[in-house]
């Protein structure tokens, strides 16, 4: 495809990340599987809920703008899951194991929320007001999932901190 226009630019940052939407809910159960920590557990599994609407907003975009959500595969969020999945198969106590799942899953975060907040940008300066508004509303649960994983953080790396001192 040639890039011609932002709006071109527009579905392109779309279909990126709607595969690194795709892409998170394969790893997520993984992750899931791998938490130990309760409160980490819960944030992770409210997240993947999340994470599928997410996927149907901007598939819902998409299909308003006549594209589908083929062609690109996001290569950001694919070295970033698999670092992901480097670290789950590590050998590490349960404390450490959820203290770099926060570390790898706050990549994550920060990730979606540039991708988002250049979509958003876009959507704006074309004139796509609902559009704006989905990719408002999924920009804001990326933050607050952000938000959430920085409190689990505080509590899951000082008990990391301990085990550390036991040993």
């Amino acid at each position: 495809m040639d890039y011609e226009s932002l709006q071109d630019l527009y579905v392109r940052e779309l279909k990126d990340l709607h595969s690194a939407e795709k892409q998170i809910l394969r790893v997520l159960p993984k992750m899931i599987k791998h938490t130990s920590a309760p409160q980490l557990r819960e944030a992770l599994e409210h997240h993947r809920e999340e994470t599928k609407m997410q996927c149907e907003r901007v598939e819902q975009i998409l299909e308003r703008l006549g594209k589908t959500t083929r062609g690109i595969k996001c290569r950001g969020m694919e070295g970033i899951l698999e670092e992901a999945e480097d670290w789950l198969a590590e050998d590490a106590n349960s404390a450490v194991m959820d203290a770099g799942l926060i570390s790898m899953l706050q990549r994550v975060e920060h990730y979606e929320i540039a991708g988002y907040g250049s979509a958003r940008t876009f959507a704006t300066l074309l004139g796509h007001k609902e559009d704006e508004q989905l990719l408002s509303q999924t920009l804001d649960e990326e933050g607050g999932a952000d938000k959430k994983l920085t409190a689990v953080a505080e509590q899951i790396n000082s008990e990391a901190r301990q085990e550390q001192a036991v040993h």
